[in-house]
Parts: structure tokens; sequence; C-alpha cells
């Protein structure tokens, strides 16, 4: 399964854009094009890659929805969840889309700009997910306010200065917030894949009759390697999940 940076890495060298997150795909015009790669007949015109509101990407997700259809591609696309640039979601399609990619594509030269026909250059940021402000933005509070940031010095009296200081932080404490709960998502996403393969796994040991596969036990001792400094519970009992960190 590859990790998100061999995800992003591969999506803009194919594509040749510049995007930073996952969670940018939700616009749905990154899914159009690999199918394009594929294909070459996807109608690109259609495919709005400047996309910043969520009915232009639900737009961009009913294109994909017909060449998935045309294609016979039997694959269910969560447009409800996708357009909501969730990390989580989209890390999970994109990864899909990757293997369809690889088994699907014929090694075709694919010219990526000129199929987009001189659009717009995708943005560099995930547009805003609601009115309500972004969650999913970086760490840079003064790029995501309206307006930019209103300079605390200058002339202005100076019971208003530490006012604008405290919304401040308070903004960025809520960016930072934002951060760590993505984070946490991601964490708890990535163990619940590896949980899944440890009962997997198990379960084919352990079952009678089935004879002693050297890679299952290669796979199993990856999984219950330690870190110098962690101490595995008496009796080799897996951490409860509550009390597992990564």
């Amino acid at each position: 399964m590859a990790s998100r940076a061999e995800l992003l890495a591969w999506l803009n060298d194919l594509l040749k854009i510049n995007y930073t997150k996952i969670e940018q795909c939700g616009t749905g015009a990154a899914y159009c094009q690999i199918v394009d790669s594929i294909y070459g007949d996807l109608p690109m015109s259609r495919v709005k890659f400047g996309a910043k509101h969520e009915y232009e990407f639900i737009a961009n997700f009913k294109v994909l929805q017909n060449v998935f259809k045309a294609k016979q591609i039997d694959k269910p696309i969560p447009v409800e969840k996708l357009v909501k640039c969730k990390m989580q979601d989209n890390l999970e399609f994109l990864q899909w889309m990757r293997r369809f990619w690889d088994q699907n594509y014929g090694g075709q030269g694919y010219d990526a700009s000129a199929r987009r026909k001189g659009a717009p250059d995708i943005p560099a940021t995930v547009a805003p997910l609601s009115t309500g402000g972004s969650r999913s933005g970086g760490l840079n509070v003064g790029a995501s306010r309206a307006g930019g940031r209103t300079p605390i010095s200058g002339h202005r009296s100076g019971s208003t200065q530490p006012n604008e200081a405290v919304q401040h932080l308070t903004a960025q404490l809520k960016e930072m917030s934002g951060h760590l709960e993505g984070l946490e998502k991601e964490r708890d996403f990535y163990f619940e894949k590896l949980r899944e393969i440890e009962i997997l796994v198990q379960e084919q040991l352990e079952s009678e009759g089935a004879p002693d596969d050297p890679t299952l036990r290669k796979i199993q001792a990856i999984l219950y390697s330690t870190e110098d400094g962690f101490e595995v519970p008496e009796g080799g009992a897996v951490v409860d999940e509550e009390e597992e960190t990564f």
C-alpha cells in the first residue's frame, strides 16, 4: 500500500501538478485526469481544475461517474464524502485509483498539460470546506484569514492591540487543533489497517491443518517488533487499542 508521500509524488509526476495535500483531490479534477491518462477520451473540457466550491467539485465527480459507467468500472464513488476534502476518505480512494491505474495503464505517453488545454494551474491549497471556516489548512493563520492579517502596530489605540493579539493567537490555536485532529485520524486509520492484517495473519497461522507459512511468520514478526525502550506486555499480549500510540 503506497504511503501518502508516495501517492502525492506519483500524482504530481503523472499530472504535472503541484499538490501538497491528499485533501486537494476532493475537487475531483485529479481523479478525472488519472482516468484520462488510462483511456485518453475523458471530456477534459468539462473538468474544472480551478474549482473552489463544493457544487463545482460535484460537477467534476459527475464527469468521473459517467466515465466509470461508460467503461463499466465497478467501483462506487463516495462523492458525498470526497467533496468534503477530508484526508482519510480521499486517501482511501486515491489508493484504489493508484491500484486501478497500475493494472490498466498501457505505458503510452501522456501529456497532462496538453490534455488540460491551458486550464489554470490547480490551486496549491484546499478550497474552504464551508462558510464556517476551514480546519484543513496549514498553520499559516495569516494566509487563511479573509483580507489578510490586520497589523498590530500602527495608528491604533493601545487598547485594541492586546485584543488583536488575542484574536490572532486564538485563530492560530484553532488551526493547530484542526491539524492535530487530522493527524489523530490518520494515525487511527493506519492502526486499523495494521490491526486487520494482524488478525488475518493470526487466523491463518492458527487454522487447523494449515501448513506453517514462513512469509506469514515474517509478517507477524514485523508487526510485533518493538523500538528500543518499549516493553512488550507480559505473555506477549497485544496492547489495548486505547493505549496504543504511534
